[in-house]
């Protein structure tokens, strides 16, 4: 445990500081006043003596949990089935007696009780009864009101959850006497990492891989059983360990061994390993002639490469696959049929119990033309992969993304799942922020994914809720269905690169298990877990959470026109104009006069058509179109009035300014929380939601800017392209530094910036300042790049009022970016500065590397203001 609650006058201190390795579990000593309320069995009765089993694994951390949360040990005993418990401990019982002190004084010592974990046949195997009902696969019984505390499971992973739901209400004070069972609502709960043999993650913004590294799979496996304990908190029952874009010679021997090595840290938690596989390996990695799924020698392959594959892991998952997408290899090579490609992998993995995960994720991405008004990326999944639907093997699930394109901040969700009838889906979400602020911006996404779970596709006009309904596999009698979530967890000791982004993961875990849950309450349990029971702290991340995801869509793209970042590059920074004029098909088909995509049946390019009949109607009309997808559904001029009675055009610019204005009150929230957090998650928490508010305005200059240009349409409230408080770089002083553009244009304040005119030579721009005198806040907008770290110093007249470095690719994990451009533009802002009328303001640089120390302006901002 890495952090301990303390005392103070209200029952709430902080003591060490924390790097975010535990995440939820931390188990943090509780107030005294809650410890004096608990009422906790004295031991522990684990229904297992297998060290590797999730039962057993159970009752340490029951032990663990309660020693940390209450200060109290309890004696753990390890039993078969055949035992009864009540007869006294035996020789696996861990007593500990040396840690059993003063700390049990403080709690109501429930003698004679205990806490009994184990699946219902092992509790009824013992002689004794429950009233636990019949449960499904994975569910458990909870029952606190006896004198022996119930958590019993239908399967070992059943009781494993149980009983860190039991630990979750203790570590959140919460000490009712409850009876319930629970049961998931589908039986695929994965996740997939999208980690590279030689240890990159794809998409991942918290460091290496914790899996690989080198070509080969990592000796240490700490970090995975760790990895394998948060997921099973969260009910996570899978795991793909490797890239989509996967790499043949994972199937090597040396691999398939390390797999066996990862397997055997995660199975104790219940987590089941799979991977990725290429489907051209037979060629690429085996020696074949071809990759044919329908010849002889390669279905012989797989066959032989997944049994050998199982005898190093016995309880793998399955397949997860990526065919003719994106340069990736498939069927479609050789002309055979999707479903002739899934049926090559589901017969190979049917004898060993696997399942093969179909990635809908199908497009082409070479050929689709923008001026050919009938083609459409969104259209792809249907047309493509609904002709799986009982063609395949039933162990074959259709893994559908969220969306029809590619996780957008907002996108309608995809029809693909009205057209699986027979085959089993499941949905693909991301927690890893890809499109979304890649864990630089705050962006808590499970109101985003409940717009999707909770969306009625009305299939033959019956009630068909992806979530509650199709998901979960009621609608069509389906027993494989389920969820994923692109995760990328990586070494950095957050796991995701930031602290606040958990909650993300934490979420998803609980929306797999319940798709009905509120997104408010498993934010807040999640808060009181990682932070303590403060209500200022949990009602201050609440709410700058649950507006985060809103602020990121006004500020990056709104009304359904999808991110409006770099489309063809890293996905980070604001490029509008990437969207188009290129194959990847995420256009917006934005001219002089109108923007949107028609995907209207009538007229567009019939995308509406693919839902079920009253989705399509509703769609198929501008005015039974939601605001907040019309420009996803219709094409329209942007003077189009909207049902808020604006403009789009003008909808944009204040969408626009009022998300940056959500992100500048971030950081000023959060420092409200001063000494009510740790100082090392407070310090790193604040510093990247300074960042965002600068990123966001750097988002909102950007967009505005551009559609201002294209448009030619003022805006309303004369904001766009006037900086009254700004100084350009440009219009100042130069010494070693000379102006240039930035490409997109759009990316640069003035559309000018200024850069030094060598890598080596200190510089400087200098300004008298005509600002009334008063005290503002300074801002210095400027680029910080890879390979590189510039240094930098502010001076007011000869006063300096501090330095930096540009050294963000260190302390951020986006994607890193060569380029003067919206991804590398940022700000640091002086607070409370006293400036008069007249002063002289300077910077003076020294360049490094391939960074030339570029800067964009500087704005002298009064109380309030935000630039």
């Amino acid at each position: 445990m890495r952090g301990i609650w303390l005392l103070t006058a209200l029952g709430f201190g902080l003591a060490a500081a924390e790097d975010g390795r535990d995440a939820w579990l931390r188990y943090a000593r509780l107030p005294s006043n809650l410890i004096r309320q608990a009422d906790v069995p004295s031991s522990v009765i684990s229904l297992s003596t297998t060290k590797t089993s999730p039962v057993y694994v159970a009752g340490q951390e029951i032990q663990k949990a309660i020693q940390g949360i209450l200060g109290k040990h309890v004696d753990v005993a390890f039993k078969s089935s055949h035992n009864n418990y009540n007869n006294g401990h035996d020789n696996n019982n861990h007593n500990n007696n040396n840690n059993n002190n003063n700390n049990n004084n403080n709690n109501n010592n429930n003698k004679g009780a205990s806490v009994v974990v184990g699946t219902v046949d092992a509790f009824t195997a013992s002689g004794e009864r429950t009233n636990a009902p019949k449960l499904e696969e994975d569910g458990f019984w909870l029952d606190t009101r006896g004198k022996t505390v119930q958590i019993l499971g239908q399967n070992e992973r059943g009781a494993l959850y149980g009983a860190f739901e039991y630990l979750s209400m203790l570590a959140q004070g919460d000490f009712r006497k409850v009876a319930y069972a629970t049961n998931p609502s589908a039986p695929i709960r994965w996740v997939n990492q999208w980690d590279n043999l030689e240890g990159t993650i794809e998409r991942g913004y918290a460091g290496l891989s914790i899996f690989f590294q080198n070509g080969t799979t990592l000796a240490d496996t700490r970090r995975v059983a760790e990895y394998a304990r948060l997921l099973a908190s969260i009910r996570v029952n899978g795991i793909i360990v490797n890239n989509v874009n996967a790499n043949a010679a994972l199937l090597s021997d040396e691999n398939m061994a390390g797999l066996g090595r990862i397997a055997d840290a995660m199975r104790p938690w219940g987590v089941r390993v799979g991977i990725s596989v290429n489907f051209a390996s037979p060629q690429t990695f085996g020696g074949l002639p071809t990759f044919d799924p329908l010849d002889e020698t390669v279905v012989a392959w797989w066959h032989d490469t997944t049994a050998k594959l199982y005898r190093h892991v016995p309880d793998l998952a399955g397949y997860t696959l990526k065919a003719n997408s994106e340069g990736q290899p498939g069927p479609l090579t050789y002309n055979r049929t999707l479903a002739q490609g899934a049926n090559l992998f589901a017969r190979a993995l049917d004898p060993h119990g696997g399942i093969l995960m179909f990635r809908a994720f199908v497009y082409d991405s070479q050929n689709l033309n923008e001026n050919n008004w009938k083609d459409d990326r969104a259209n792809a999944a249907v047309e493509l992969v609904a002709g799986l639907d009982g063609e395949v093997g039933d162990n074959v699930v259709v893994q559908v993304k969220y969306g029809p394109i590619d996780f957008q901040v907002r996108e309608p969700a995809s029809p693909l799942f009205a057209h699986l009838r027979k085959t089993g889906s499941a949905i693909e979400l991301q927690v890893t922020q890809e499109y979304l602020g890649q864990q630089c911006h705050l962006a808590y996404l499970p109101p985003l994914w409940k717009t999707i779970l909770d969306f009625d596709l009305r299939v033959d006009g019956r009630k068909s809720v992806i979530g509650e309904d199709i998901l979960s596999g009621k609608r069509f009698g389906k027993k494989l269905t389920g969820y994923t979530a692109v995760v990328n967890v990586g070494r950095n000791s957050t796991w995701l690169g930031t602290h606040l982004a958990m909650s993300n993961l934490y979420a998803y875990g609980r929306l797999a298990w319940d798709p009905k849950v509120d997104e408010v309450a498993v934010l807040r349990d999640w808060a009181r877990l990682t932070y303590g029971l403060d209500r200022r702290v949990i009602d201050t991340i609440t709410d700058l959470s649950m507006e985060s995801w809103p602020a990121y869509e006004n500020y990056t793209g709104n009304l359904g026109v999808q991110t409006l970042t770099d489309i063809t590059y890293n996905h980070y920074g604001p490029n509008p104009q990437s969207m188009d004029n290129n194959p990847w098909g995420q256009w917006t088909r934005a001219d002089s006069d109108s923007i949107g995509m028609d995907r209207t049946v009538w007229n567009g390019t019939g995308f509406a058509g693919q839902y079920p009949r009253e989705v399509a109607a509703r769609f198929e009309s501008i005015a039974s179109t939601p605001d907040e997808l019309l420009l996803w559904f219709h094409h329209v001029p942007y003077t189009h009035v909207l049902k808020s009675g604006k403009t789009v055009i003008q909808h944009f610019y204040d969408a626009h300014y009022a998300g940056a204005a959500t992100a500048a009150s971030f950081p000023r929230r959060w420092a409200t929380l001063r000494g009510l957090v740790d100082k090392e998650r407070f310090d790193d928490v604040l510093f990247r939601l300074e960042y965002q508010a600068g990123h966001a305005i750097v988002w909102r200059d950007s967009i505005a800017q551009f559609y201002h240009n294209v448009s030619g349409i003022a805006d309303a409230r004369g904001r766009v392209g006037r900086h009254p408080w700004r100084v350009e770089a440009e219009d100042m002083t130069l010494r070693g530094y000379h102006v240039t553009g930035v490409n997109p244009f759009e990316a640069a304040s003035g559309l000018r910036i200024v850069q030094t005119n060598d890598n080596s030579t200190a510089a400087s721009v200098e300004t008298r300042l005509a600002f009334p005198s008063g005290r503002y806040d300074l801002a210095v907008a400027y680029y910080d790049l890879y390979e590189g770290e510039a240094h930098y110093e502010v001076f007011l007249n000869r006063r300096s009022l501090g330095s930096w470095v540009g050294d963000l690719e260190h302390r951020l994990g986006y994607t890193l970016t060569r380029g003067i451009d919206g991804h590398s533009a940022t700000r640091v802002t002086f607070k409370d500065v006293r400036i008069s009328k007249g002063d002289v303001l300077r910077i003076e640089t020294r360049p490094n590397g391939r960074e030339t120390a570029p800067l964009d302006y500087i704005a002298v901002l009064p109380a309030g203001i935000v630039d």
